[in-house]
Parts: C-alpha cells; sequence; structure tokens
C-alpha cells in the first residue's frame, strides 16, 4: 500500500479543499448550506482507506432556479449584451478566460489524478488538450465569422448569412473528462452567444474550483453559471421549467432521456449528446498482430477502458484466434498498476469504490455461461481496483456483451464468416466508431465501404479515440445526438439567421447606411484578423 511519503510532495493533500463558493449572475455566492464528501480511491496509508478530497455545495431547487433566472436575464430573449455582442469581442472574453486558465494547470491536473485515478501523463494530456481547443475554436470561429462578412444574391433578393446563439443551454459534463469533454460542450456554447448552466459530474468536480474565478471575472454576468448538486436535484427542476433550449450532455443514455422528458416543450429542445458505445475491434486473419495487440491494449486499457471510444468487445478470425488470446493475454498481464504519479503506471485506481464489484458480478457472469479468463491475473482484487479479465469465448446471453461494461474487462468473440461482427454491429444500439485489422486492400475496401454506415468512424489498423479534436465527433443510433469537433461545434450550438432584402435603391441606399454607421454587430462586412 502507498505511504504519504511515497507520494511526490508536487502531488501529497496538505489541505482539504471545501468548495464555498459557487457562480451565479456574475458573482461568486457564498454556500452556507449542506455539503458533500468529496473522496478519492487512492489512499494515502499503509493500511487502505479512501482519502478524503474536501467538499462541494448540495444545492436543490432555490439554487437551481436562481442560476437559471440569471442565464434567462443575460439572454433577455436575445436582446442581452452576450448574444448581441460583436464576434470579436466576444472572442476576447475568451482569450481572456484561457490565458487565467492556464494559470491553473497544475493545481487541475492534480485533482485530476486524485478525483478520478486518471494517471499523470494523461492527465497533464488532458489539461494541455483542453487548452489547444480552446485556441483551436477561437480559430475556427474567427474563419466561420469571415466568411459570413460578406452578401449573397439570388433570384433578386440580398441576403447576408450569419450564425446565431440558441438560448439557454445545460451543460453536463462525464467523469472521465471531467474537464476536456465538459468544455468541448462549454466552450463553442458561450462563444457562439449562448448563456449556459453548467453543474460538474459527480466525479472529478473539485478540479473545477480552481477555474470559477476565471470564468466569473471573464464573461458578463449570468453567461456562465456554475452550480453543484446532485443532477435529479438540480438538473430536472431546470429542465422541468422548460425554458432551457439546448441540453448538452456527455453521459449516459438513461440520463438524457430522463432530462428530455422533464422538459414539457420537447420540439423546441435542441440536444447535443454524446452517450454510451460498444465499439468492435475487428481482427482479420493477416493483420500485424504486434501493431494489432498494441492498439487492442491501448483502445481496452486506457485509463481502465473508462471511455465510451474505448474498446469494449473484440472480434478475432478463427485462423488467428490462438495467437491473438496468447500475445493479448500476457500483454495485458505485463501492464503495470500504480498511482496515477507512480512512473509508467497505466493501470490505476478505479474513482467509483463500486466499480469492482461491478466488474466482478460480469466476470462471474460470463463464468458460468462458458467463458475462461485467458489472463493469469484477471480478475485480481485490490481495495480499489479489478485487474482486466481476458474473457473468452463470449456469447450474447452474457451481460458483458449485452452491457457497456466501462471498465476493466476485455470481451473477446471469434468469428470464421465477417458477417457475423457485421451483423452484430447493425443488430447493436451502438454505432460511434470501430478499430478494423488488417492489411489485404480487396478485403478491406468492402468492409470499409460497411463499416461506414454503421459507426462514424473507421480506425484502420488504429485504436478507436476521440482526436484529434479537428475531426467530427459523433454517433449512430443510441450513441450520440449532434456532431462535436472544432468545426461542428460551433454549428451544433447555434442556428443560421440572415437579413435578407429585395434588391432595389431603397433597400440599397438603406444597407449601404446600416453598414457606413457600423451600429449592428449582426449587419456587418467588417473582417477580424
Amino acid at each position: 500500500m502507498t505511504t504519504t511519503n511515497q507520494i511526490p510532495e508536487e502531488f501529497q493533500i496538505t489541505a482539504l479543499k471545501h468548495q464555498k463558493h459557487y457562480l451565479v449572475n456574475g458573482k461568486l455566492e457564498e454556500w452556507n448550506g449542506e455539503t458533500s464528501e468529496v473522496i478519492s480511491t487512492i489512499s494515502s496509508t499503509e493500511e487502505y482507506k479512501h482519502t478524503v478530497l474536501g467538499s462541494i455545495p448540495t444545492m436543490g431547487e432555490k439554487e437551481a432556479m436562481k442560476a437559471l433566472d440569471a442565464a434567462l436575464s443575460a439572454y433577455d430573449q436575445g436582446q442581452g449584451l452576450w448574444p448581441t455582442m460583436k464576434v470579436k469581442d466576444r472572442i476576447e472574453c475568451m482569450e481572456n478566460f484561457v490565458k487565467k486558465m492556464e494559470s491553473k494547470r497544475e493545481e487541475v491536473v492534480k485533482l485530476l489524478m486524485w478525483e478520478i485515478g486518471k494517471n499523470k501523463p494523461d492527465s497533464y494530456k488532458e489539461f494541455d488538450r483542453t487548452v489547444e481547443y480552446i485556441y483551436d475554436t477561437i480559430e475556427e470561429y474567427k474563419e466561420l465569422d469571415r466568411s459570413s462578412a460578406k452578401f449573397q444574391k439570388h433570384a433578386g433578393v440580398y441576403a447576408h448569412i450569419r450564425r446565431g446563439p440558441l438560448g439557454v443551454v445545460l451543460c453536463l459534463g462525464p467523469y472521465n473528462y471531467p474537464l476536456n469533454e465538459t468544455f468541448a460542450l462549454l466552450i463553442p456554447a458561450i462563444i457562439m452567444g449562448n448563456t449556459t448552466i453548467f453543474k460538474p459530474a459527480k466525479h472529478g468536480v473539485l478540479l473545477i474550483t480552481p477555474l470559477l474565478e476565471a470564468f466569473q471575472s471573464s464573461f458578463p454576468k449570468g453567461v456562465v453559471n456554475i452550480i453543484f448538486g446532485r443532477g435529479r436535484a438540480v438538473a430536472a427542476p431546470i429542465m422541468q421549467t422548460g425554458k432551457v433550449d439546448v441540453l448538452a450532455l456527455i453521459g449516459n443514455s438513461k440520463s438524457a432521456n430522463a432530462l428530455q422528458e422533464q422538459h414539457p416543450k420537447s420540439n423546441r429542445l435542441r440536444l447535443v449528446l454524446g452517450l454510451e458505445a460498444k465499439n468492435p475491434a475487428i481482427i482479420l486473419p493477416d493483420a500485424d498482430m504486434d501493431l494489432t495487440i498494441k492498439e487492442v491494449i491501448a483502445g481496452t486499457t486506457s485509463f481502465n477502458g473508462q471511455r465510451c471510444t474505448a474498446l469494449k468487445v473484440v472480434y478475432v478470425h478463427d485462423d488467428v484466434k490462438d495467437e491473438f488470446l496468447e500475445k493479448y493475454s500476457k500483454a495485458i498481464d505485463a501492464l503495470k498498476f500504480g498511482n496515477p504519479w507512480d512512473e509508467g503506471a497505466q493501470l490505476t485506481p478505479l474513482p467509483e469504490p463500486d466499480k469492482p464489484d461491478y466488474i466482478q458480478e460480469l466476470i462471474d457472469d460470463a463464468l458460468q455461461k462458458g467463458a475462461q479468463i485467458k489472463n493469469e491475473k484477471g480478475g485480481w482484487r485490490s481495495d480499489n481496483y479489478i485487474w482486466p479479465a481476458v474473457l473468452y469465448p463470449v456469447s450474447k446471453e452474457m451481460r458483458v456483451y449485452t452491457e457497456e461494461q466501462f471498465g476493466p474487462v476485455v470481451p473477446v468473440l471469434s468469428f470464421s464468416d465477417i458477417s457475423e461482427p457485421l451483423d452484430d454491429m447493425a443488430e447493436s444500439n451502438y454505432g460511434q466508431q470501430v478499430s478494423l485489422f488488417g492489411k489485404d486492400v480487396y478485403t478491406l475496401s468492402p468492409l470499409i465501404d460497411t463499416l461506414a454506415n454503421l459507426v462514424c468512424r473507421v480506425n484502420l489498423n488504429s485504436s478507436c479515440q476521440r482526436g484529434p479534436d479537428v475531426y467530427p465527433f459523433t454517433g449512430r443510433k443510441d450513441s450520440a445526438q449532434a456532431t462535436l469537433s472544432v468545426h461542428d461545434a460551433l454549428r451544433s450550438f447555434s442556428i443560421r439567421t440572415f437579413v435578407a432584402f429585395k434588391d432595389n435603391d431603397i433597400n440599397n441606399e438603406t444597407i449601404e447606411n446600416l453598414l457606413d454607421a457600423k451600429a449592428s454587430n449582426f449587419l456587418s462586412t467588417d473582417y477580424i484578423l
């Protein structure tokens, strides 16, 4: 077990972080009510004991309504300062924010490691990638505005077309990427002129608190409102008012469905959702086995498989299944388990205390129905972890086949006919990505053509992933709604709107005068450099 003196000094918890403020209507309001303890499953004592990190406010309907009112007031039926602000001024606010955010790097990364158990390299990568995402979003927004700084003419009618905000956005992020994926929703929503209410995830919540002041000082009041508490206590009452225009959520479809059902005017609710996936790997007979093992290890075990883009089921051709299982099982057992700051730690403590028991249930169910654990360490238990079990042969009756496990267990199926995995994918509730391993172009070509119609990203001889963030990130069926990327997210949180006028002397003179006066922030041909 770890002891405090084995933890690098810069990552030690020297004082509890009791979050006593929340952000509403431009003010960091003090909270004196009920609080919830924030714990880490990482132990700092020789005998295992979870570590208390601090506490956060436990808010309810009153605070939720206060945040909603602030967002509504800031939007002001489209007349508010933020939705009518010049694009260059909104960009300046965002630039101020990201500069302040960069100064909090070490504090946020430290909390990422303690709160969700993400290893040190990936924690730094998540922070740096998020900062890069914000700068890329700013540049993409400039380009979007440049392309709109003109008039079009068709059939005697001129049009000045831009993208405008949608209104009030309720933003709920996931615990596995509590900074990056949350900001992939929040940042484009804000910069497009919407006003927002943001509730951090159940894990990875304290790491947001160092950024409260940056939000508060960078944007006009009511543009960003940050509250804490359980979703059912704060998000549900907000949705029930029917005054939310966009639900932006990355997480579980059950949560998304429950919140949608709370909204009384569902036809008026825009959805931006990133949900579950059961991304498969398909290993063909001619796959380069060394490369395949490396990529499948990354796909199945990065952050302990707690990623929607993780490989959650592996299909391997009968001709190479024995070689794959032998090499893959040894590679899984060779991974290093440790605390996030330990050098080379690839497997780290699970942030959810009950997750090892859940994974054990999946393993036990599979064993009872005929599967075997193929790796020696599979299912090994500690207080805060369970070693990835390579299960084979897996059948469709097993829970590990049907459920998105979101944790360290790997179901493997073999096939003799490629139609078997293709049929399974067609029948699946999910359709995000696939990893396809092979080299023969005449085999790959028809497969790629089919797979591209079943999922939204085909990864050739590569593990599934979200990035680079300039590429589209979405899914079919129950995996997603709307598209997130630097380019697409700006469109997901906005709508095309325009000024149109017939080509005649009165209109032409009026438009010229409007442009000369520079009094309209919407009707403008100013070019942002």
